[in-house]
């Protein structure tokens, strides 16, 4: 069974930097890993889901909303099946409950702007920034 877990969140003040981790497990022979793309999504209150930033499983392409471009920076370790959002100059509009999710085979653009169902979601961490 597929499972996403999301770790790093916190509360960190305007300007300061978090760092997210997201870890996989559960994968197949047949759909491994390095198949799937995986995505960082916030939802703050009273606000839609929104895609942050995704990265495609072996070219590592990388896609991001306008609103982090240049603040936060997507990565991932295939071999310790982890995808990790490094979010600097952090805002309070940042604050959010960040969770991942991965798809199988998809593009990052797909993924983020949730043109369709995702695979597998996890718990989600709170992020809070505040002065």
């Amino acid at each position: 069974q597929l499972q996403l877990v999301e770790s790093g969140g916190g509360l960190a003040r305007p300007g300061e930097s978090l760092k997210l981790s997201c870890v996989a497990s559960g994968f197949t022979v047949n759909d491994q890993y390095n198949d799937y793309t995986i995505g960082w999504f916030r939802e703050a209150p009273g606000d839609k889901r929104e895609g942050v930033s995704c990265i495609s499983g072996r070219e590592k392409a990388e896609y991001y909303a306008d609103s982090v471009k240049g603040r936060f920076t997507i990565s991932r370790d295939n071999d310790k099946a982890t995808v990790y959002l490094q979010m600097n100059d952090l805002k309070p509009e940042d604050a959010a409950v960040y969770y991942c999710a991965a798809r199988l085979g998809a593009t990052t653009q797909s993924v983020c702007q949730l043109w369709g169902p995702l695979d597998v979601w996890g718990q989600g961490v709170r992020v809070a920034v505040s002065s």
